[in-house]
């Protein structure tokens, strides 16, 4: 390795720790620097580079969007020197630490319960678990691993099927007594709807009728950012909800919510994939590890 290729790594290490520690004395504290080295230090990178990664203020510091670029590659690149030093160990235990990303329903119901246990089996691993229904930029967010279900549209993501599950249209005891159980999808027009506050689908939901497969939907009266939030409403009586079933097993087998229209639910279903970030090789041994550990412990929530 030639000496600037030295100085480069040392430049992505101090400008990732300004960015964490948000600002050149805590930087300068954690990287053995004196302030104006550190800054001095972001000087010559920002100069090297032609471009200004940092807004600086008497107050605080914010990344412009070529420092936001440059930080995510920066953190990626620094993770992998860290797991090719330990790597580098024949037989050495996984390590590190992980940051996972989840949809809030399986996090919530299946990742959960499972981190004590692998944490005890990887004592080397520390964690964070992000729970969000949104789709993220695993780059981005800085993710190693995201739990996702449903259709992936991302071809550059290395995936791993973790189960898979159906949908259900569920309402609340109270809600039906007060409005009635839907014979038909037409009489969706009639009742109360369920739905999201981003694009989760595109469409009515789907029915099996003897015309065909027919789309249907209630008029959306409250809308939900993520799968639970939605499961409460409709456990409150909200109205009608279209959920996986793996969230709503649990509340179907209590009573507390019942399936509408089962028989003419079409049985679609949605894959439940481990997808983490392709062309690292070789695959980080904390990453692998996780997701191994997934697919052997998962249980699949198809019914």
């Amino acid at each position: 390795m030639t000496r600037m290729d030295v100085n480069r790594a040392a430049e992505m290490e101090v400008f990732a720790r300004v960015v964490d520690l948000g600002g050149f004395t805590a930087a300068a504290q954690a990287c053995g620097l004196t302030p104006s080295g550190v800054s001095k230090l972001i000087t010559r990178l920002e100069a090297r580079l032609g471009t200004r990664l940092l807004h600086r203020s008497t107050r605080r510091l914010s990344l412009t969007p070529e420092g936001q670029a440059f930080y995510a590659r920066a953190v990626r690149i620094l993770g992998e020197m860290e797991e090719a030093e330990r790597e580098a160990s024949a037989g050495a235990a996984p390590r590190g630490h992980l940051r996972v990303n989840s949809n809030v329903p399986f996090g919530m119901r299946y990742l959960i319960p499972l981190v004590p246990e692998f944490l005890a089996n990887h004592p080397g691993i520390t964690l964070d678990l992000v729970l969000s229904d949104a789709v993220v930029d695993l780059m981005e967010e800085r993710a190693d691993v995201a739990i996702r279900t449903g259709p992936l549209h991302d071809s550059s993501l290395m995936i791993r099927k973790l189960g898979s599950t159906r949908m259900v249209v569920v309402a609340s005891p109270a809600y039906l007594e007060q409005h009635g159980t839907p014979r038909h999808p037409g009489d969706l027009a009639r009742h109360k709807g369920i739905g999201w506050t981003f694009p989760r689908t595109i469409g009515g939901w789907p029915f099996r009728t003897d015309n065909g497969m027919k789309e249907h939907m209630p008029p959306i009266i409250a809308r939900a950012s993520d799968g639970e939030a939605a499961r409460l409403f409709a456990l409150r009586g909200v109205g009608l909800a279209r959920l996986a079933l793996f969230q709503v097993e649990t509340d179907i087998a209590a009573d507390a919510l019942m399936p509408v229209l089962e028989d003419m639910n079409p049985g679609d279903g949605e894959d439940i994939h481990a997808v983490y970030l392709g062309g690292i090789s070789p695959l980080p041994a904390r990453v692998r590890a996780f997701v191994d550990y997934m697919a052997a412990r998962c249980r699949n929530p198809n019914a």
